[in-house]
This record gives structure tokens, sequence and C-alpha cells, in this order.
């Protein structure tokens, strides 16, 4: 992983404002050698695609979205509330929002000193969503810090059941990612889908999901496309990213995800599936080009 980016590190910048402006003095044509003569793709129409904004935080947010446009999809994840007026300018959809406070993994709903702090954010951001139009916001367990499992989840619907209300008045999904506590994120507690879901079921709120990335999954827990045959319910948008290394989803790494997709699309999910994959190809845009063709099924 070049320079060990990190999503985390990433956050830092977004509420800065940086995040959407590392490398924004770089031309688009300086990452591919190709933008300027591929085609657009034509897609099956099965999957709704879109990728996270800060494994391409080498572009401006600007140029990620003429580059989305270029390839042929129209959605990026992650972007909070200072950037969707660039998307709306190229017609790109906020598939996963963030709040437009300070964003963070390891301060989270299971501990109650952040709850005042989080349910003001998330309560602001709402009526923002709404009114763009947009209708998922991802939301974070947090670190243990020494606690056990139950004072986590009894934490967690104690803080979540103040936004709810709210999100599901007005069609809003909150979504808690898993991510795995092996390699990345060291001490979270959302790591495994039955934590996930259990939390899931003492919520009882259709509003209430899982956001499962497939490469913190593969690392914690493996049995990828089981899982989701058996849970897809709790489950309301997936992540991509090559394991190991959270590279290209190719060949070069172990996951095959035509056969993850097609098990998604089982289940009869209509949602957005994200590529999360740190780019390590010279040619960075070819391979989410690429990476979009594999998951296309």
């Amino acid at each position: 992983m070049p320079g060990k980016s990190s999503r985390r590190t990433v956050i830092k910048n977004f509420v800065a404002g940086s995040a959407a402006l590392v490398g924004g003095t770089h031309m688009l044509s300086s990452f591919s050698a190709t933008d300027k003569t591929e085609k657009k793709l034509t897609f099956k129409g099965n999957i709704n695609h879109s990728v996270c904004q800060w494994t391409y935080n080498f572009l401006s947010v600007e140029e990620l979205c003429k580059t989305v446009k270029e390839i042929g999809f129209n959605a990026i994840d992650l972007m909070g509330p200072k950037d969707w007026p660039m998307l709306q300018k190229y017609g790109i959809y906020s598939s996963m929002c963030y709040h437009g406070g300070q964003v963070s993994l390891t301060d989270g709903f299971n501990n109650k000193s952040f709850h005042e702090q989080l349910i003001k954010d998330y309560l602001e951001v709402i009526p923002l969503m709404v009114k763009a139009g947009y209708t998922d916001v991802i939301c974070f367990s947090g670190s243990r810090r020494g606690m056990d499992d139950e004072t986590g989840l009894k934490n967690c619907v104690e803080g979540l059941q103040k936004i709810l209300p709210l999100a599901e008045k007005n069609g809003i999904t909150i979504q808690m990612e898993l991510l795995n506590s092996k390699v990345d994120h060291k001490d979270y507690m959302c790591d495994k889908t039955a934590w996930g879901v259990e939390l899931c079921k003492r919520l009882g709120s259709e509003k209430f999901k899982l956001l499962y990335d497939i490469y913190h999954m593969q690392i914690d827990e493996g049995d990828v496309i089981r899982t989701i045959r058996d849970n897809h319910q709790y489950m309301g948008h997936y992540h991509t990213g090559g394991v190991p290394g959270r590279h290209e989803i190719d060949e070069s790494q172990e996951l095959y995800y035509p056969a993850i997709m097609k098990a998604i699309l089982e289940t009869g999910y209509k949602g957005y599936v994200a590529q999360e994959f740190i780019p390590a190809a010279t040619d960075k845009v070819a391979s989410l080009r690429k990476s979009i063709q594999i998951c296309d099924v």
C-alpha cells in the first residue's frame, strides 16, 4: 500500500476541507494516458456502481466527478455536505454521505461520551440530505477501549435511537460500517457481522443497516458469499477492495468479485456497490474502469 494510505487519515483531512483538494493542481490526464480516448462503458444495469472518494483523493473532487462521468457511472461514496454542490454540478449522486462534523472511526456510538456531539451532527445532516435528495449516511461503532460487546451494543442502541425517528420520518438510512480489527482498524468494535446483525435486531428499524465492506470482512471472517446470503436483509450497502493489500480487485488478489456480485444480486439487492480499493497501478483511472467492469455482472 503506497504511503500507507488510510481512510482514517483522509477523514481528518476531510474535516479540514483538504481531502478534496489533495493533488488539486494536477490535471486529470496526469493520472490516465487513456482518459481522452476511452469510450464510456456500457453497463448491464444490474449493479449500481460507485467509487469511494478517499481512495482517489489524488484527484480533486471536480476531477473525480469528470472521471466518473467519462467512465460512464454516476455516483461517489463518502462525501460530506461541503462537496455536494460539486457533485450536483456534474449530475453525480452521493451514494453514501458523511455528516458535516468531525468524522471519526474510533469515537463512535458505542461510547456514551460521544453521543451528544454525534446526535447533534446527524440531526443536522439529515435535513440537508433530504434537501439534496440523498438517502444514506454512514456511522461507526468506535473503538472498544476495553469495552465488552454487550455494553457496546447497549450504548449504540441508546445513541442511535435518538436519531432514528428523524431518519425514519425522512426516508434516510443510517448505515454502520463493518471494519476489520486485525489489520487496519485495531480495536474497532463492529468487526464481525454477527455483532452488527444483533445491533440491527435490537434497533428493529428498516432505516438502520450494515455497510458490508467485503475487503474488511474477508480479513476478519472470510466466507463472504455465505455471509451475504444469510444476512442480506441487514445489509444496505457494499464496498470492495482487494485482499491482501486493499489494491485492485483483479486477478492479483484472492477474492473473485464476479461471483460475489452475483451472490449480492441473487438477494434482490438494488443499492450501490462502491469501489474502495487503493490503486497501485500506474494508470489509476484505468484500474477504476477495470474494477467497475469486473463488478458489472
